[in-house]
């Protein structure tokens, strides 16, 4: 074969293998179908997937991903009943799969995907099941001898077996996971949540992690969806979490709001999920990394975080879903203060809430819980008065914390803004211990600089005064969480009637002010 052959050849051959790789096209076709429980079809056309078909779809994304097409269904008394059909997300479980295929022994909704055009036009049950091989050879009977030590061995065995690992997990979970829990009864275990039974929940990606686990964004059919996942230690945790979710009156709109809790897994492998709605502007800790604040920002979220915690506090027996007991967080901070896409804050994480029902004691709770940096100098001391508005102040006190980390990232005061630092990192840094804490807020009572120059604006120095009322050493001299909210709302009053050239004139009139009673709430 003489060179020009050959080059033709080679020529031929790339452009062949080229088409082959660029083959592969950047859009899907996908069968949708939506399951309205108005809509009537047969039996066997809801087999086929063609009865209630509202249309052919194109699905598309983004280049380096992959698209497939899914079907959910359920078998109801021997009829298949088609629930959903559509696009699906790029998924390694879906690769290559010419056929939609359910391959799960007996779900309780059937769920299959596919890479292909119109794959899921029509799908299958084919579950794994491995049938033991049989054979003719017949089975000998053991000794005699060796039955009995089998029949008397092996139970004890059993039982040391368990003795031995039960001892273990005690001493696993007791030297990695002190109690400072607040403990509660176990009512069994919780059935999946009805609004997750027949959706397909995706994880996405790790947004955060925390002391009990981490934080997925997730995609719930076409909505984003929080799911913080403990591990099977952490059960107390996420059991109070969800029963403080479960309370009468907690759906408020600056309180995360919940959507459903789930077991997956089995034995010791189980994880635990909690569902909640998604906020992509993550923590308050976060945002005020990446961002400086406006006034009127500040104003909005000090305001709605105010609101909620005041909420939070409140005991309200007429409440329309039933009688709301007082909670209180005993873990604010800004890291579980989420910010809404309008910059309006709503509190989250409840593994440590505590709530408290009129004639019924606390319990045998914990006192020195939540975040070193933001404890109160109570709580530093150990020395709680175990009583609902003890436990209202200790929240407020790291409220005047927050309020701080606001104030130095407001761009408002006439003066440079510092880069964001967390409450008393100047002092003892990023991981202080316990004897740190007690040093710096009750030996040496020190606080966060409160800088001069926010004495100049005419919001910033109600708000100064407002935070010192909040950390005061003195706990019933503090502020309560509704107090605050009606101070914001003053503030903001006050800086909108103030032209900028009467700022000295209004600075001279702050004492003048009639502030409003301090326990209002309490």
């Amino acid at each position: 074969m003489g060179p020009e052959s050959k080059l033709f050849l080679s020529v031929f051959l790339i452009s062949c293998s080229s088409g082959a790789i660029l083959g592969r096209s950047e859009t899907q076709k996908c069968v949708h179908y939506n399951y309205s429980p108005n809509s009537s079809s047969s039996s066997s056309s809801a087999l086929e997937g063609r009865g209630n078909i509202s249309r052919v779809i194109t699905c598309s994304g983004e280049k380096d991903k992959r698209l497939h097409c899914f079907a959910t269904w359920k078998n109801v008394s021997g009829a298949v009943k088609v629930v959903k059909q559509g696009c699906w997300l790029d998924d390694v479980n879906c690769y290559n799969r010419s056929e939609c295929v359910e391959k799960k022994d007996g779900p309780e909704v059937f769920f299959c995907c596919c890479d292909g055009i119109l794959c899921n036009d029509k799908f299958f049950y084919s579950p794994n099941i491995s049938w033991p091989p049989t054979t003719n050879k017949p089975v000998e009977s053991p000794p005699p001898l060796l039955s009995t030590l089998m029949y008397s061995l092996v139970p004890i065995m059993a039982v040391t077996a368990i003795v031995l690992f039960s001892f273990w997990m005690y001493r696993h979970h007791k030297l990695a996971y002190p109690p400072v829990l607040v403990p509660t009864q176990d009512p069994g275990p919780f059935p999946p949540s009805p609004i997750l039974g027949q959706k397909p929940l995706q994880l996405l990606e790790i947004k955060s992690r925390g002391r009990f686990g981490c934080v997925w964004k997730a995609q719930l059919l076409s909505e984003y969806v929080a799911v913080k996942i403990f591990q099977i230690q952490d059960k107390q945790s996420w059991q109070n979490e969800l029963e403080i979710f479960n309370m009468n009156g907690m759906r408020h709109e600056n309180l995360l709001r919940f959507i459903g809790a789930e077991r997956r897994g089995s034995h010791m492998v189980t994880e635990l999920w909690l569902i909640t709605a998604f906020h992509d502007k993550g923590s308050l800790t976060d945002y005020l990394k990446a961002n400086v604040l406006s006034w009127s920002e500040l104003c909005v979220i000090a305001q709605s975080m105010s609101r909620g915690l005041a909420y939070l506090h409140q005991d309200i027996p007429g409440h329309k879903d039933g009688h709301k007991s007082a909670i209180a967080h005993r873990d604010f901070k800004s890291k579980n203060v989420l910010l809404k896409s309008d910059l309006s804050a709503c509190i989250a994480d409840f593994g440590l809430a505590l709530r408290f029902e009129a004639g019924k004691s606390p319990g045998d709770t914990h006192g020195q819980v939540g975040t070193r940096r933001y404890m109160a100098p109570e709580v530093l001391e150990g020395a709680i008065n175990f009583q609902r508005d003890a436990f209202l102040r200790i929240d407020m006190y790291a409220v005047g914390l927050v309020l701080w980390e606001l104030a130095a990232r407001c761009k408002a005061a006439d003066g440079p803004v510092n880069e964001y630092m967390l409450p008393f990192e100047e002092e003892v840094g990023q991981h202080p211990t316990l004897e740190d804490m007690q040093d710096v807020v009750v030996h040496n009572k020190l606080r966060p600089t409160l800088r001069e120059c926010w004495k100049n604006h005419a919001g910033l120095v109600l708000l100064c005064e407002t935070i010192e009322e909040c950390w005061d050493l003195e706990a019933e001299a503090r502020l309560s969480a509704g107090c605050v909210e009606e101070r914001i709302v003053q503030m903001q009053r006050q800086t909108n009637v103030t032209m900028p050239e009467d700022i000295v004139t209004v600075v001279t009139m702050v004492t003048n002010v009639d502030y409003l009673p301090k326990e209002s709430s309490l």
